[in-house]
């Protein structure tokens, strides 16, 4: 039965993990330890709710604990990066999966761990800095800047199609 639930979740799973991970390598810890997780923690499933959404929780927080062991949380300094972001929304359907991924995975540590925690899986800012030990307002303000910089990154590979010299 195990084998079978892996093999059913795995690949959305994965596709998780990678988001929350530098590499593939680390991504694959991840999806092991998350997977040991659920394997032990079976039992306790109490059906509140769909069982891909509490192996996904348990998935998010394999990769939590894995950045804390991995990474110590520094905040960038206010130069680093481009603070504005407009409020406008950008469409991202016209990009690959792994240009996304890729420019996600290039975002400082804790800016990729604000942004997939708020943008994807739908936590608060309140609650992102109980889990990260930050401020709300630190939490609020990360958000922006991988914003900005995923912003920054989208025109600049649009520059590059548009030019010609994107292959």
């Amino acid at each position: 039965m195990q084998k079978q639930l892996y093999e059913r979740f795995a690949g959305r799973m994965m596709a998780v993990c990678l988001r929350y991970a530098q590499t593939t390598f680390e991504a694959e810890d991840v999806l092991q330890e998350g997977f040991v997780t659920v394997f032990s923690k079976l039992g306790s499933f109490r059906r509140e709710c769909p069982l891909e959404f509490w192996i996904r929780r348990i998935m998010v927080n394999a990769a939590l604990r894995q950045h804390r062991r991995n990474t110590t949380l520094v905040a960038m300094s206010e130069g680093e990066y481009p603070v504005d972001l407009q409020d406008e929304e950008f469409t991202l359907s016209n990009y690959a999966f792994e240009e996304l991924l890729t420019m996600v995975q290039d975002l400082a540590p804790r800016y990729r761990m604000v942004f997939n925690l708020f943008a994807i899986e739908g936590y608060g800012h309140k609650e992102i800095g109980e889990l990260l030990g930050i401020s709300e307002g630190t939490s609020k303000s990360q958000y922006a800047r991988a914003r900005a910089i995923l912003k920054t990154k989208l025109e600049r590979l649009d520059a590059h199609r548009t030019n010609g010299t994107f292959r």
